[in-house]
């Protein structure tokens, strides 16, 4: 495995984990959970969606297939759940009820907001382009980069006002709902195209 290293496509595949997990565009969630919470488990978020995302590029195929749905359904469902929590950013408002428990930390941090559909459906994509231990690289490097932005969660919320995260979750949510729009389309195209040709 090791001998497919490349540092190339290392870079490559942790900018596009980077740019769909999007840790610093949640900001202004991450801080308001850390406010509704008391405290954010930066140590078991991080490992939890680092572990959640290095299981489901190895066996995220299997799972899909073995409860009969493809990866562009899954991709579409993810482009649904992104688009309600932009809204809920753009808006102000409150769709999903969470429970409340003592401490963020798998849920809602690990998951869905780090490893979430689109996440793990962008692994899928990767894994037929790259080699495995190139991706497993980008993980861990993406993994640590979590960890250390939810470990200065207090720091964060010191330098940053309320009114600046105000203004980044609008501007963030808007980009959100760009991207769930876009998940949408291009894998609601790749359906159509699919069926049609049955």
């Amino acid at each position: 495995m090791f001998e497919h290293f490349s540092l190339k496509e290392t870079l490559t595949t942790t900018m596009v984990l980077f740019a769909v997990i999007d840790i610093v565009g949640s900001l202004p969630i991450v801080v308001g959970l850390k406010q509704k919470f008391g405290r954010i488990d930066s140590e078991k978020s991080a490992l939890v969606a680092g572990s959640i995302m290095l299981a489901f590029l190895f066996i995220g195929n299997k799972i899909l297939k073995f409860i009969g749905v493809d990866v562009n359904s899954f991709a579409i469902a993810g482009a649904f759940v992104i688009f309600i929590i932009a809204l809920e950013m753009i808006l102000g408002i409150e769709i999903h009820k969470n429970t409340e428990p003592k401490a963020a930390s798998i849920v809602p941090i690990a998951f869905p907001l780090v490893a979430g559909a689109g996440t793990l459906t962008t692994l899928l994509s990767l894994r037929a382009n790259y080699h495995d231990i190139n991706i497993i690289a980008a993980i861990l490097l993406n993994t640590l980069f979590v960890y250390l932005v939810l470990k200065s969660a207090n720091w964060l919320e010191r330098k940053l006002g309320p009114t600046t995260l105000q203004v980044l979750q609008k501007v963030f949510g808007i980009v959100l709902l760009a991207i769930s729009i876009k998940l949408f389309t291009a894998n609601f195209a790749q359906l159509f195209t699919t069926y049609i040709k049955f």
